[in-house]
């Protein structure tokens, strides 16, 4: 049986958006990957900070962690990324997927930014579908997944996984597939890509809502995805899986970060340029997007 590396994954879980964000790392060589990394943002105030991002740096520190890379599986709706900050601080690359660019594209359109870079420029490296890289002597490789965006990847990284939005958590189920450019035909298949992969591969999701009041949890295998997940261990077929997960969706409001947090990271997770005054501003088109009233006061 082939021996597949076991890096070292610390998951990092933010309350506030119950986002999680990843430490990688190879034991051997200490080298590491940060992933999807959130800015701490307060949309009432609108008021930014790093408290995130220097608890990930301290870690770092402490473990004594090279950094390789610093990865966005794709461009969030409901936070900021905080790869640039990172960046400045570890001078490690930033990189996502090429198919940001269709992201950009449909985005720039959303904003009326007619002159808005559409190339994928503002990240250092765009990673290919099936493109393969090392972290120190762990292989890792690259697998569009697409569904819940156009640009959503899998990062596969020794016997580990990082599947963003695709897959949430056995009692939770699969992510939603309604927001611009999503697709729930695109995320099934998606979601069989991930099912292909060896049954003991180690899950980490991108989200957890901490269903029923439970603890918040990231990590599954894909055997205990296949038998528990409560969409996929009951949607069998293609037709039914979509059926549901469309039903679904036309019952959820939209993240109430969306308007704000795309106009950032398809920008690379920089925010807007400081005006005259000194002040950034956001732009939040009106009524461009669906999805039912949210109840929230």
């Amino acid at each position: 049986m082939q021996h597949i590396p076991r890096p070292e994954v610390t998951g990092f879980y933010d309350r506030r958006t119950g986002s999680i964000q990843y430490v990688v790392a190879d034991p051997e060589t200490r080298d590491c990957v940060i992933i999807d990394p959130v800015l701490d943002y307060d949309e009432k105030a609108g008021r930014t900070w790093t408290e995130n991002a220097d608890r990930i740096l301290g870690y770092i520190s402490e473990m004594g962690y090279r950094v390789q890379w610093i990865l966005d599986t794709h461009p969030h709706a409901d936070h900021f990324s905080a790869a640039p900050y990172l960046k400045e601080r570890t001078e490690a690359p930033m990189a996502t997927g090429s198919y940001v660019t269709r992201v950009q594209k449909l985005w720039a359109g959303i904003y009326n930014w007619p002159d808005f870079p559409q190339d994928g420029r503002q990240w250092d490296h765009l990673f290919q579908d099936g493109e393969e890289f090392m972290l120190g002597s762990i292989p890792a490789r690259v697998m569009h997944s697409p569904g819940h965006t156009l640009a959503s990847i899998t990062f596969v990284i020794g016997d580990a996984a990082f599947i963003h939005d695709t897959i949430f958590q056995p009692d939770t189920g699969t992510a939603r597939a309604d927001f611009p450019g999503g697709s729930s035909e695109a995320l099934w298949h998606s979601i069989q890509g991930i099912m292909a992969l060896p049954d003991d591969t180690r899950l980490f999701t991108g989200h957890d809502y901490e269903q029923g009041g439970r603890p918040a949890r990231w990590e599954s295998t894909v055997a205990e995805q296949r038998q528990t997940n409560t969409h996929l261990s009951v949607y069998k077929t293609m037709a039914e899986f979509t059926a549901a997960r469309d039903r679904r969706d036309a019952t959820l409001p939209m993240p109430r970060l969306i308007l704000s947090a795309l106009q950032v990271n398809i920008n690379g997770g920089r925010l807007p340029e400081p005006e005259a005054n000194g002040t950034r501003y956001l732009k939040i088109p009106l009524n461009a997007l669906g999805g039912v009233p949210a109840d929230e006061i």
